[in-house]
């Protein structure tokens, strides 16, 4: 019987799964990073689908972070992230509806979106919510029509929902939430592993 992501990721904290989400996505993280803090001076961020808020931590110890939160659908991630962070701010809700406090500077996502059956609510969401005019969302993920070494991910982890779209098709939906000066781009291609698919865009 197939399980919800929520479910899986769940028991991942549970039997130490969860703690190998850095070393995994760290290099990924870091280009992406890279290109959505470049000349900002100081700024404001949000992790969407934080995990055990890994990168929350590494954000908010950067000079320029005036402040760091995270935000994921599995309470057992965000209660992780609670007991190793008591700084940053966590939040366990959907991301689909949930809003923020105040908007971001810029909003971030790893390995998340294509958890979804619906990947444009939660964008739109994230571009009308959370935000802020001038801001940068950016996010990056493995499974993906062009990385034929991703597609037997739904087999082997027997979870509901994977949206399998193409670089082009996730262009569109970034597109389609407002956001501008959209493009992609792909790190860490390896032999048959075309690497981590970014992509980002601008709320003018």
């Amino acid at each position: 019987m197939k399980r919800s992501p929520i479910e899986i990721f769940s028991e991942w904290v549970t039997l130490g799964k969860a703690d190998g989400m850095e070393e995994n996505h760290k290099s990924s993280v870091l280009n992406m990073l890279d290109f959505a803090l470049k000349e900002r001076e100081d700024f404001t961020f949000i992790d969407a689908g934080c995990g055990t808020g890994w990168v929350v931590r590494m954000v908010s110890k950067m000079e320029s972070c005036f402040s760091a939160n995270g935000v994921d659908g599995s309470l057992k991630m965000i209660e992780k992230a609670k007991s190793i962070d008591k700084i940053n701010k966590y939040d366990c809700s959907d991301l689909s509806v949930w809003k923020p406090n105040s908007k971001k500077d810029v909003v971030m996502s790893m390995e998340v979106m294509y958890y979804f059956e619906d990947p444009l609510r939660i964008i739109q969401n994230i571009f009308d919510n959370w935000l802020d005019s001038g801001g940068v969302f950016i996010m990056g993920i493995d499974y993906y029509l062009e990385n034929k070494s991703s597609h037997d991910w739904p087999e082997k982890t027997n979870v509901s929902i994977m949206n399998l779209l193409s670089q082009k098709e996730w262009e569109k939906i970034l597109i389609q939430s407002g956001l501008k000066k959209v493009r992609s781009w792909r790190h860490g291609n390896n032999g048959e592993w075309e690497g981590t698919l970014i992509l980002t865009g601008t709320k003018n």
